[in-house]
């Protein structure tokens, strides 16, 4: 099953349906409306399953009439991969980490399905990276490998697009990883019984205006989503609604020579499978109202940028 949150009308509602194209949704005025994403995550499995049913006798709605949200509106923690594919680890000339490379993400830096990718007004390395999400549905702490694909409810897609610039000013990625409108994550949360397990066999793809610019098989990962479950749950608990941000294959613009950055009018899509397509338009930010401002990110368009993760 997959579910996605939408708005119509002013009114944010929940959708679900068993197949690529076809939605039924219900609002919170309407009879029998089973909570929000987030409430029936947090519920558990079960939960999502039962609201699943109830949905698929709601009414169908037009997907292309629907604003598209984040499929969860608050997750309890974003856990961000960085240097998790083979292929990228060699790109970014990184060795292959005995640990997983781990940084976070803010809500506030979230947008869903075909809304706009923001670069920001100082930024002329704003980078695409396609990425998968694991969605946790069953608490836990200290997670044997062996089961820990027994705790992930869901998977997503996400575009983790990376302010180089910013990136590299601090030891931590933090500030280059969290401006506002550069976290896409979407259009579906697809429940795991609707895929192979730790979506392994499945192909990560992202597309820059058509083009394909990352184009890898999850069995790339480094560490794959049961590794990453299970050491991801030694430090802390890992909750219902909690989300694994995968890590990007190879292919960043960063990495390329002469590097590929995103600019306003570019569309970057990222796909996996059944997971379905996340679109995002880009856009510039405005330059800020004020005397004397001499930086125009439009004027510096296509300068190289360090090799990044």
């Amino acid at each position: 099953m997959r579910f996605a949150t939408i708005r119509m009308n002013n009114r944010v509602g929940i959708a679900a349906g068993e197949r690529a194209g076809t939605l039924h949704a219900l609002f919170p005025d309407d009879q029998g409306f089973p909570g929000s994403v987030d409430d029936l995550v947090s519920q558990g499995p079960a939960a999502l399953a039962a609201a699943g049913a109830v949905l698929l006798g709601a009414p169908t709605i037009d997907i292309d009439s629907v604003e598209w949200l984040p499929p969860l509106q608050n997750p309890g923690k974003i856990i961000c991969v960085g240097i998790n594919y083979h292929e990228h680890a060699g790109e970014t000339k990184h060795a292959i980490p005995d640990y997983p490379v781990i940084f976070g993400r803010f809500t506030s830096s979230l947008l869903g399905h075909g809304a706009p990718l923001v670069r920001p007004h100082v930024s002329v390395k704003f980078d695409y990276e396609g990425e998968f999400v694991a969605v946790i549905g069953t608490a836990g702490r200290d997670i044997p490998e062996e089961s820990a694909l027994a705790h992930v409810l869901g998977y997503s897609l996400f575009n983790d697009a990376s302010v180089r610039d910013y990136q590299r000013k601090s030891h931590q990625w933090t500030v280059g990883k969290n401006f506002d409108g550069t976290g896409a994550f979407g259009p579906y949360l697809v429940t795991a019984d609707e895929l192979p397990a730790g979506c392994r066999g499945l192909q990560l793809q992202t597309r820059l205006n058509g083009q394909l610019v990352q184009d890898a098989p999850a069995d790339d990962l480094i560490f794959d989503v049961a590794k990453l479950v299970s050491l991801l749950s030694v430090p802390f608990e890992l909750r219902p609604g909690d989300i694994i941000v995968t890590g990007t294959p190879g292919g960043v613009g960063a990495a390329r020579t002469p590097p590929l950055f995103m600019k306003s009018g570019d569309v970057c899509e990222v796909s996996m499978g059944p997971l379905g397509i996340l679109c995002n338009p880009v856009v510039d930010q405005p330059l800020p109202p004020r005397a004397g401002h001499e930086f125009n990110s439009r004027s510096r368009l296509g300068a190289g940028g360090a090799v990044v993760a």
